[in-house]
């Protein structure tokens, strides 16, 4: 049976309790909640041991890795700011003492500013911590784990980035976090050349536009529903990110390396024009 199939990548979607990461590590940046946590809860039904991140929402942090333990594998909740060097190493340090080194590294967590503005509109400090948290602390981040993953001969990281990513289009109204994003995207390919001797992969996965409740839903509960703006017609879904992950993160998915993958039912986020345009849905 092909991997795909394994995971349910076709019409049933469901990832099967095979537990092929059993043993592994993985931390997860920002899945207390949303797409993070259902990131969280895919590898753990893989046999993961999982390092839940958060920043404030700590009883949901909790509550998860609580959750995670009653599935049969170690789980532990971590406080940290992505975009504090500090916040970082320390959580790293945390991690391999509580529960193990990083095999796995999902780097889903990183501010946004919803507001809609102009480059020339926002300050020093809010430039800073956007590059900080979706850029400069995925480098910070990646740097520490990957010495492990050599170690090994094995590792996975996986960045987050947007619909259309790997176009490098202009984004009005999101300059900086589209720049942050967009550089990421060449760091991908490079670290992924760069760590494919020592049996590292590194992938990005672009969500498109999943909103709200629907970010820790599973595709079944989509399924019938009409979204307009979707050309795929149903809204997304937290499972249609986490089950790409999950693939990304198998053993026999080493070949696959260096890709930017669009999770966004053919959704483009770009609106190119700046004027004439609503709130944008969150």
């Amino acid at each position: 049976m092909m991997q795909g199939a394994a995971l349910g990548l076709g019409r049933g979607t469901r990832v099967e309790r095979k537990r092929e990461l059993l043993g592994r590590t993985a931390l997860i940046t920002g899945s207390a909640k949303g797409l993070g946590k259902m990131t969280a809860l895919t590898l753990a039904e893989m046999g993961c041991n999982i390092a839940v991140n958060y920043v404030r929402s700590e009883s949901e942090a909790y509550e998860l890795a609580e959750r995670i333990r009653g599935m049969g594998v170690k789980a532990a909740a971590v406080r940290a700011d992505v975009s504090s060097g500090d916040d970082i190493r320390a959580m790293v340090q945390t991690v391999r003492a509580e529960i193990g080194d990083i095999d796995i590294l999902i780097n889903n967590a990183g501010p946004f500013v919803r507001e809609r503005r102009l480059f020339a509109e926002y300050d020093e400090s809010e430039i800073e911590n956007l590059v900080e948290g979706n850029f400069v602390g995925v480098l910070r981040l990646d740097r520490l784990v990957i010495p492990g993953m050599r170690r090994r001969g094995w590792g996975r990281i996986v960045h987050f980035g947007f619909g259309r990513s790997a176009e490098a289009r202009g984004w009005p109204h999101r300059a900086v976090y589209a720049a942050a994003k967009v550089g990421l995207v060449s760091f991908t390919k490079t670290l992924a050349v760069e760590e494919a001797p020592n049996g590292i992969t590194v992938n990005m996965v672009c969500p498109g536009d999943i909103r709200g409740h629907y970010k820790e839903r599973k595709i079944s509960e989509a399924e019938g529903l009409t979204d307009h703006e979707s050309p795929r017609g149903r809204p997304g879904t937290g499972e249609d990110v986490a089950r790409v992950v999950a693939f990304l993160c198998l053993g026999a998915s080493d070949y696959v390396t260096g890709n930017i993958i669009d999770i966004s039912g053919g959704f483009d986020p770009i609106r190119n024009n700046i004027t004439g345009q609503g709130k944008e849905k969150t």
